[in-house]
């Protein structure tokens, strides 16, 4: 049976449908939907005993990506985490009663029901019998939209917003955390967001709220991004190293939640919900009117925000740059007519001119240096975000810098914010004769170098991508070693849950608690109808040989071949898997050139584990100085985060007492 997404949501069971569960309900009075239309079905509340009308679920059967019904027989209510885990509030919209284990629920009412996800209701409806199955998430937050009438003809808001991405609508809605506390601010404009992905059935969104709001925790903000992350099985490639990229010290990094989204009581998948690239919020150096003076001209220098975008055009602020490379101006946002629209533009065009000019010019002639147009330190960590996943979208597009006065006030470009690597860590075929083009035949490998290829063809020594210029210049390689093994390192350790860290663990989990995250919401995405396998373009999950790196010998190690199974489980571990094994490669690589300390315990980075190095960690414990992220690794003898027990390991160490 069609489900078009203007219809898909009705639910084709007749009015007073009689249905049987196994467990007794309560007769508690609740809440009923308010905030949303609804139809001829039983919804659910986010929250049992919350005097809320906006997030409110009804039950769905499961759909093919073009909305087709597997089993209309087949019922499933797609909780979220902050559900109950043993009771429910059930409200019957439809016309009859509705009775549940010898319990009526009247028409329009609402009752507490208990429930197990591990079991099932088989429920009867004029001679009909259906199944009614419960799922619940672990995702961080769930978020509800709510809009019945999108475009005042009464049509609902995703077949509107699906249609067009230009299409836009006010909406009302809830933002449910997992301890149940419901936000109701209403939604001021959500629309349709990306570029390729926006083909795909699974569409991202850009949502602005009435007023600033947490989601999941995150720093208040109005603007949003709901990113669907459908090429990725794993769900979880941008939003490691989005956290990764903070880990590291990346200026503007976008802090994601895993949400899961409902749109007029429909689940339609786990999202993950980022902050936007912005001015104000995300970039808070730049309020976004800084390039006007007071009589209305534009100044000489102004902060900006600009996005590498291939596929720029239509309505976008956007200025064509030598070789035709496309630059999106993210900030300031300017409309046409407006004081400023065209010199900004011309601006804009100049300096990254100037900076992709003196970066090919340099690539060429390693006497030329860059540091003086762009901060290397940035650069160099964008660059290796970008090496590290075999980001195949480097340099293309979803490539951001941000124009700034840098700490002594000089005006540079600053790598940075990183967004757009669903197709990394192995996760794209790529096209072959592109690959062929560029002389790579190990893509989809954790080996090899990519960004150094990536946008220049195999006969041609220059190149107009800009990441694969930094990747050949000579100072933002000196300075990727050492940020790298530095920084990176530290944090990808602190990920494959070697070490406990404390310097990167507010920005970086393990990779275990990002599973623990998403497994259940995962479970939930791909049993409502989304597939593991999104297409040809997406690599094959191939057995992999695990590799290891020992930051203190240089060792480089290889296991046997690990196979992955065509399970969410496989998948998760197949992109974890793939980032580790790459690092270990990548450290082999540039081993041979990292200057700094390689000695064990050596806190204080002097080339020697001395004394000194014990007392500088109890002057750290007393909270006399801080540590790095790889100076606090060097100071956790027991691998359970710097503590006072690794001041007596490390003088036991020192006495030859322990290893």
């Amino acid at each position: 049976m069609k489900k078009s997404a203007a219809v898909f949501l009705s639910v084709a069971v007749a009015a007073g449908a009689f249905s049987v569960c196994g467990a007794q309900a309560a007769q508690d009075e609740a809440a009923v939907p308010s905030g949303l239309q609804t139809q001829a079905a039983l919804y659910v509340h986010a929250v049992t005993g919350a005097q809320d009308g906006e997030a409110w679920q009804m039950w769905q059967s499961v759909h093919d990506e073009s909305f087709y019904e597997a089993n209309t027989s087949e019922k499933y209510f797609f909780l979220p985490s902050a559900a109950d885990g043993e009771r429910l509030e059930i409200y019957n919209a439809f016309d009859g009663s509705v009775t549940l284990g010898g319990v009526t629920i009247p028409a329009g009412e609402t009752k507490t029901v208990p429930y197990s996800t591990d079991e099932s209701c088989t429920v009867t409806a004029q001679g009909r019998t259906y199944t009614l199955k419960y799922m619940r998430s672990s995702a961080e937050a769930a978020v509800y939209v709510n809009q019945a009438d999108a475009d005042g003809s009464g049509t609902d808001l995703m077949t509107y917003l699906n249609a067009d991405k230009s299409r836009s609508s006010v909406a009302t809605g809830a933002i449910v955390s997992p301890d149940g506390t419901i936000d109701n601010t209403a939604v001021k404009k959500i629309k349709g967001r990306g570029n390729t992905s926006w083909d795909k059935p699974k569409k991202g969104y850009n949502i602005t709220y009435d007023k600033k709001v947490s989601v999941g925790g995150m720093a208040k903000n109005k603007k949003y991004s709901l990113l669907p992350n459908y090429q990725d099985d794993s769900l979880a490639r941008n939003r490691i190293l989005y956290d990764l990229s903070d880990a590291v010290g990346m200026p503007y990094a976008s802090d994601s939640r895993f949400v899961d989204f409902y749109v007029n009581g429909y689940y339609w998948g786990v999202y993950q919900m980022v902050e936007k690239v912005e001015e104000g919020s995300l970039v808070t150096d730049i309020s976004g009117d800084e390039y006007l003076n007071a009589d209305g001209t534009v100044n000489a220098e102004f902060p900006f925000i600009a996005e590498v975008d291939a596929s720029a055009g239509g309505d976008d602020y956007y200025v064509t740059c030598d070789g035709g490379v496309k630059v999106t101006i993210k900030a300031p946002e300017i409309d046409p007519g407006e004081a400023g629209y065209n010199e900004v533009k011309e601006a804009v065009r100049t300096r990254f001119n100037t900076l992709l000019s003196t970066c090919r010019t340099a690539t060429r002639r390693t006497t030329t240096s860059i540091a003086g147009l762009i901060d290397l330190d940035s650069a160099a960590k964008l660059y290796l975000i970008n090496e590290l996943g075999k980001n195949w979208d480097s340099g293309v597009s979803s490539t951001f810098f941000t124009y700034k006065q840098d700490a002594n006030g000089d005006w540079k470009f600053f790598g940075s914010p990183v967004w757009d690597y669903d197709n990394s860590l192995g996760n794209a075929n790529g096209v072959a004769r592109d690959l062929q083009d560029m002389g790579v035949s190990d893509y989809t490998a954790y080996t090899g170098w990519w960004c150094r290829y990536k946008g220049k063809s195999s006969r041609e020594t220059m190149s107009y991508n800009i990441i694969n210029n930094l990747a050949r210049n000579k100072e933002v390689q000196a300075t990727a070693t050492r940020v790298w093994f530095e920084n990176f390192m530290p944090a990808l350790r602190h990920f494959a849950g070697t070490t406990d860290n404390a310097a990167v663990g507010g920005e970086l989990y393990s990779s275990e608690q990002y599973f623990a995250l998403l497994r259940d919401s995962a479970d939930m995405n791909y049993t409502s109808g989304w597939l593991l396998n999104t297409g040809s373009w997406i690599a094959s999950r191939n057995p992999m040989r695990r590799a290891s790196f020992d930051f203190y010998t240089g060792a480089y190690t290889t296991g046997v071949n690990k196979r992955y199974t065509q399970t969410y489980t496989g998948m998760y571990n197949y992109a974890s898997d793939w980032l580790l094994n790459r690092a270990a490669w990548l450290s082999n690589e540039m081993y041979a050139d990292y200057t700094g300390s390689k000695v064990a315990h050596d806190v204080d980075r002097d080339g020697a584990f001395t004394v000194g190095d014990i007392t500088l960690v109890q002057r750290y414990l007393a909270e006399f100085c801080d540590l790095t992220a790889l100076q606090q690794e060097l100071a956790d003898a027991n691998g359970a985060g710097v503590n006072i027990s690794d001041v007596t390991s490390l003088q036991r160490i020192m006495a030859d007492m322990e290893n």
